[in-house]
């Protein structure tokens, strides 16, 4: 064989006994927020899903009670299209992904979200997730896991996001569902969170106890 042969075949060796195998396209990086890089806690650097999620974070911080917080961002522009924390004592169902998700409809209206990214500190629960399905919210990042949030004292329901998104596969086909991006820190900030319960109880109506001063 001679060398330029070789030197075709070694820029080929895609295809294998005839047959085109296919090639792994390398992931392009997600961009940087159109808000801006600092993210005003002192720690938000890093790319891609990490900048993201510091934007969550930010708005976890908000209630540091419940830290649960969320952003939608363009999947291809990486604007900010729209924020959330959890705000359950007004209702059950405002959690941090439902609030963003309110948000976002109010922002950009009831379209769009195969376009979008969301972003939040904690795993959707089956509500979250199932309301993601319906919209076709199709990309979907996370930091802690549900088990990691039920050891801090958190209920929670015992389904995963991807085993909600596997129930609605006849009409849901999620693009992106993936878990412990900066988990490290929201584990930490849910065991603060727990610490902070613990030592200022509330009252059934959500302020704090006269006995936690």
């Amino acid at each position: 064989m001679d060398s330029d042969r070789r030197r075709f075949l070694g820029r080929c060796s895609g295809v294998v006994a005839g047959v085109a195998a296919p090639f792994a396209l390398p992931q392009r990086a997600a961009p940087a927020p159109r808000t801006g890089t600092g993210t005003g806690t002192g720690t938000g650097t890093g790319t891609g899903h990490e900048r993201f999620m510091w934007l969550a974070v930010e708005q976890a911080r908000r209630n540091p009670r419940w830290p649960f917080g969320a952003v939608i961002v363009h999947t291809r522009t990486g604007e900010v299209l729209a924020r959330g924390v959890n705000t359950g004592d007004d209702s059950p169902l405002l959690h941090g992904e439902v609030v963003a998700m309110n948000d976002y409809v109010r922002r950009q209206g009831n379209q769009g979200w195969a376009d979008t990214t969301l972003y939040t500190t904690g795993e959707p629960c089956s509500m979250c997730m199932s309301a993601m399905a319906w919209a076709d919210l199709r990309r979907v990042v996370w930091a802690s896991s549900i088990d990691e949030i039920r050891r801090t004292d958190v209920i929670q329901i015992d389904l995963t996001a991807r085993q909600v998104a596997a129930s609605a596969r006849s009409f849901y086909t999620p693009e992106l569902l993936l878990g412990g991006v900066l988990a490290d820190h929201t584990n930490h900030l849910f065991r603060e969170a727990r610490r902070l319960r613990e030592r200022y109880p509330e009252t059934e109506t959500g302020t704090p106890s006269a006995e936690a001063s």
